[in-house]
């Protein structure tokens, strides 16, 4: 039995790996929060420790004062205030830390490069910066995991997930039926739901060797099959607009109703802006996972059988269930 530490494990993907690791029995875990809770402590299982983000020899005597062995980052690579993520601090920390042999990065999405089509989206540079630094480690052990475009945002408020009540609509806005497919909605994406990632994560911990990136996929189809199964499953027939790239490019994505009621909190421009490059991405087939070794964790570990865009939609979207999830 190790000592798994989870950055971020309040809530969003921490909190479903913290849990999906506890439900093993094989490891303890801690968490790693700005704030101690002591009552959402007591509703997870686990402990909650404060810690100081900001400082390197804060966060190792952390580690060592508390034996951990694997530290496991879901903190966001991205801030609202435009504030730098302490990514690089953990990582530094960990490297120094005696005790700590281990280290999953925060990623989470797609494997990025420094090239003008990804530098659009402000996470990637900082991720680009942890990378940078995980190269510079002489102790770790260490993994960042890729797994697509999170299933998760398309079921919501039905579908169970830690991520986000407010959904991020862009592209499906299921409530609505209305649709904006980026492109022609032909090119593969690769969808993952946040509890399956949990659960490769989780299973991961055992694993005696661990790659550079890891990669995983809950479901492969294109924005049209999706399209299809979130009509079936609704017994609606959507509205559809298609935007192409050029459209895309001027950062003009046409807007979904459901994405108004988001500007109180992300502002418009912000919506529209992440909704074009992330269109772009689509289209030129950049969620679609591509090892260069063909390799996804799936197939090593085969007895995790993944939750599928159908199966998710069918739940969350049946015909004459509503937005709140009510019959």
């Amino acid at each position: 039995m190790a000592i798994i530490a989870v950055a971020g494990g309040t809530g969003n993907v921490g909190r479903a790996i913290v849990e999906a690791i506890l439900s093993t029995k094989k490891h303890q875990v801690i968490i790693f929060s700005r704030k101690a809770d002591p009552t959402l402590s007591a509703q997870i299982g686990c402990p909650i420790i404060p810690v100081d983000y900001t400082s390197i020899p804060s966060l190792t005597q952390t580690l060592i004062d508390n034996q951990i062995h694997t530290l496991i980052s879901t903190i966001a690579m991205h801030s609202p205030d435009g504030s730098t993520p302490n990514e690089i601090e953990l990582i530094r920390a960990a490297d120094i830390s005696p005790v700590t042999k281990r280290l999953i990065s925060s990623g989470w999405g797609i494997p990025v490069l420094n090239h003008p089509s990804y530098l659009g989206i402000p996470s990637t540079h900082h991720k680009l910066s942890a990378l940078s630094t995980l190269h510079s480690t002489t102790t770790l052990e260490y993994t960042i995991f890729h797994t697509g475009y999170f299933m998760d945002y398309f079921g919501l408020p039905n579908y169970p997930s830690y991520l986000s009540r407010v959904p991020l609509v862009s592209w499906l806005d299921i409530p609505h039926a209305k649709a904006s497919i980026p492109g022609k909605g032909n090119t593969p994406v690769h969808f993952t739901h946040t509890s399956d990632v949990a659960k490769f994560v989780a299973a991961s911990l055992d694993l005696p060797k661990w790659e550079k990136e890891t990669f995983i996929y809950g479901d492969k189809l294109t924005w049209n099959q999706f399209l299809t199964l979130a009509e079936q499953a609704t017994g609606k027939k959507f509205e559809v607009v298609y935007d192409d790239l050029e459209k895309l490019k001027r950062g003009e994505p046409t807007e979904l109703p459901g994405q108004k009621k988001l500007y109180e909190f992300i502002p418009k421009e912000v919506i529209q802006g992440l909704s074009a490059i992330f269109g772009i991405w689509f289209e030129e087939g950049k969620v679609e996972l591509k090892p260069s070794d063909g390799k996804f964790l799936n197939d090593l570990l085969p007895e995790i059988k993944t939750l599928k865009v159908a199966e998710m939609l069918e739940v969350a979207w049946r015909k004459g269930q509503q937005v709140e999830g009510k019959e």
